[in-house]
């Protein structure tokens, strides 16, 4: 990028929730990039999606990777002609469903309609990485992705947020779709370490900030964090505040390698999960 290392933007994370609460917010991890080392600046939980608006809205220059989906299968976006570009898509989503519920009944009704095995159509970017796949963005009930495509990119977009690859928006503000699913698997394989104070994902967590700390990952980048920043994360047993911090680095990361990353061709209605 074109930016000295002192010009850097403010980066940012987004463990992202379509409902928050005080009990279980929007975590924000903001961080500071010097070379290849990242430093927490601090993490702030958004109880509200009135307060994630709000910080959307805060001038930039920030770079931010969010933990949600940034577009929709194109099988199903084709089948519902709901358009070719993600404001288009999220405009005409929106004009059909009014709530987060509408939108589950869109995706049933096509769904009931499609053979079994391919009711929740995945991304190319879903399961780009051998071994691993996300959830669909079609899914709405346990693990509730939809809900967050339905919540978050429309916000993204009202707020004027720049997409790279998927929509112009101001530059000083540039958001990408983030997956700490990624990194963590990297880590620690397929242990647990979320949703539980058990000693198996303590110290789980326990390893995967030591090793951030350390740059054991293929993005080669340092994480720097105080003590009481690590207590922090590893004490927290949601994980999503070192969800947070996982989808910080991989900001750090696209901030720094040319395009993002993107490999050539991506779907526009689909978009890319960064380092996927």
């Amino acid at each position: 990028m074109s930016q000295g290392l002192d010009a850097t933007p403010e980066l940012w994370g987004v463990d992202f929730s379509s409902a928050p609460t005080r009990r279980k917010p929007v975590v924000l991890a903001r961080g500071h990039l010097r070379g290849s080392v990242l430093r927490l600046l601090s993490l702030q939980d958004l109880p509200t999606l009135a307060a994630f608006e709000e910080t959307l809205r805060q001038p930039g220059p920030w770079w931010g990777g969010f933990d949600l989906p940034f577009g929709l299968p194109r099988a199903f976006v084709q089948a519902q002609d709901l358009g070719d570009n993600t404001r288009t898509v999220v405009q005409r989503v929106h004009q059909r469903c009014a709530s987060r519920m509408d939108f589950r009944r869109l995706v049933d009704g096509w769904g009931n309609t499609q053979p079994p095995g391919q009711r929740l159509l995945h991304r190319a970017t879903d399961s780009a990485v051998p071994g691993i796949r996300s959830t669909s963005p079609l899914q709405t009930r346990y693990v509730p992705v939809g809900f967050m495509y339905y919540e978050g990119l429309s916000r993204l977009v009202a707020a004027g947020v720049h997409l790279p690859g998927l929509l112009d928006g101001d530059t000083q503000r540039t958001a990408l779709e983030a997956y700490p699913g990624l990194l963590a698997h990297e880590l620690i394989g397929r242990r647990s370490y979320k949703n539980s104070d058990a000693d198996d994902r303590l110290l789980a967590r326990k390893d995967m900030v030591e090793w951030l700390e350390q740059g054991q990952t293929r993005l080669n980048l340092r994480l720097k964090l105080t003590p009481a920043q690590a207590g922090q994360l590893v004490a927290d047993a949601s994980g999503d505040r070192l969800d947070a911090v996982l989808c910080l680095v991989q900001a750090a990361w696209a901030y720094l390698t040319p395009g993002q990353g993107w490999p050539a061709g991506v779907d526009p209605v689909e978009g890319w999960i960064l380092t996927a």
